[in-house]
């Protein structure tokens, strides 16, 4: 696969190339090596393309897995989260509980925090502005990279995938908060 775009969200791209060079490297050379055309296998039933071959984002998602893993890179990065009880009205009772409940973020290597998301546009949204918040606050990551697919990819996927131009302009048009960390978005192609 190819990178065909960057956005540094809150000097992401600076800080990164700046204190984790060699992370970054490693990034660049995943993406590099990932073959895209092996996970085309989705075999599209939505009525706006019938029977057209898609790719298939869980398989992308494990392809990225092996290679970020056979560079070291930690895989299992979980925060448990334990919900507070105390918010509910006096007139509920939960009928079930939430006994280890966790939030995971796909890679960590020396403190930078990577999220691969070929879904939908909440879930690239959420891993920037508040995923990543969380493990800063939670004493994992201080900078992240979000690889996302860029249109052209996206338009051979599932409908309602999110893709990297849009992405972009929401982040330009929300702003940086005072609780946001650096972020590199890495947009990519096959």
């Amino acid at each position: 696969m190819i990178i065909g775009g960057i956005y540094s969200f809150n000097n992401g791209q600076a800080v990164i190339e700046a204190n984790y060079g060699h992370q970054l490297a490693e990034v660049i050379k995943v993406i590099g090596t990932a073959d895209a055309i092996p996970y085309k296998t989705k075999v599209s039933a939505e009525k706006t393309m019938p029977g057209k071959l898609l790719f298939k984002p869980s398989s992308l998602n494990k392809a990225f897995k092996k290679e970020f893993v056979s560079l070291g890179w930690d895989a299992n990065n979980r925060v448990l989260c334990d919900y507070p009880t105390e918010f509910y009205t006096s007139n509920y009772s939960p009928r079930t509980k939430t006994k280890n409940a966790y939030r995971e973020m796909d890679f960590v290597k020396n403190r930078l925090g990577v999220e691969v998301q070929f879904g939908k546009y909440a879930f690239m949204v959420y891993n920037v502005c508040a995923k990543m918040t969380i493990f800063h606050n939670e004493d994992f990551i201080d900078a992240g990279i979000e690889i996302v697919p860029l249109k052209e990819l996206a338009l051979n996927m599932s409908t309602g995938v999110s893709y990297f131009e849009q992405f972009v302009w929401d982040l330009e048009h929300r702003g940086v908060s005072d609780i946001d960390i650096p972020v590199m978005i890495i947009g990519i192609s096959g």
